[in-house]
């Protein structure tokens, strides 16, 4: 604050004129002065403020773009029914191949891997340490992801159509498909089915066919198998979460044949 007061002159005399005050002061050796800086440096302050506005705009806007297109890939998937006709599962089918590193030394793998059957001899199959070793079982080549069917027309005494992870165990009792938490299997036999996993099983309702149909979305965790003839029917579903790639596999019981039927494989 500023304080005075206006006097008088004495009469006769001329008062001395007024001086104006600098409009800062420098270099005071007050402690208690004011520096006030420059001009200049407030143009500075308001340039960087206005870059940080800038830097923020840019953020939130990439931000919102992001969660955007998240929720429209999320409307995108929420609207896609599941198929219901033969038809329109093929829509999803893509060829398979079984993984010959896969496969036990008792399968024999025939029409360009697409056909597996238990043989009472070992086959001179190389090491490999991704090969089943205890069950007479193997693994796609192909990863499965997003929506896709396949089929496993199968002969004998019974097969298991599976999907499984590509790190279950290769040997010991708990490698066999169903038996652990990595695989999940739909036993097949003449006058039954059965689904099973971690060594839980499930009696299964439907009729029997020697086509076996399997769809699969990744995506949404879910898991179906149906019974393939002149019709499909549901036999199980499974709805869950899939943190990894899934693979097909087999697993053929003695006397059995499993092959996967070229119009409909993935």
């Amino acid at each position: 604050e500023f304080e005075g007061k206006v006097e008088s002159a004495p009469r006769g005399r001329i008062p001395p004129p007024l001086r104006l005050l600098p409009a800062y002061i420098l270099d005071s050796t007050d402690s208690s002065a004011i520096n006030v800086r420059p001009l200049r440096h407030f143009e500075d302050v308001t340039a960087a403020v206005s870059q940080l506005r800038e830097k923020l705009q840019d953020v939130l806007t990439e931000t919102w773009t992001n969660i955007s297109l998240t929720l429209t890939e999320v409307d995108v998937l929420l609207s896609q029914p599941e198929p219901k006709t033969r038809a329109d599962f093929l829509r999803y089918s893509q060829e398979i191949t079984l993984d010959p590193n896969t496969a036990n030394t008792r399968l024999l793998l025939s029409e360009g891997n697409r056909k597996a059957t238990v043989m009472s001899q070992q086959q001179s199959y190389p090491r490999h340490p991704d090969r089943f070793t205890t069950h007479p079982q193997v693994l796609s080549r192909e990863s499965l992801t997003g929506r896709c069917y396949w089929e496993v027309e199968w002969r004998g005494g019974g097969v298991s159509v599976s999907v499984s992870y590509k790190n279950i165990s290769r040997a010991g009792g708990e490698t066999l498909f169903g038996y652990n938490d990595k695989s999940w299997s739909l036993d097949c036999f003449q006058n039954s089915f059965s689904f099973r996993f971690n060594s839980i099983i499930t009696p299964v309702s439907g009729p029997l066919s020697s086509r076996v149909g399997v769809y699969l979305d990744h995506t949404a965790g879910v898991l179906s198998f149906y019974s393939v003839s002149e019709t499909m029917t549901l036999l199980h579903r499974v709805q869950t979460t899939f943190p990894q790639p899934l693979y097909a596999g087999l697993y053929s019981v003695p006397y059995s044949t499993p092959r996967s039927p070229s119009p409909a494989c993935c």
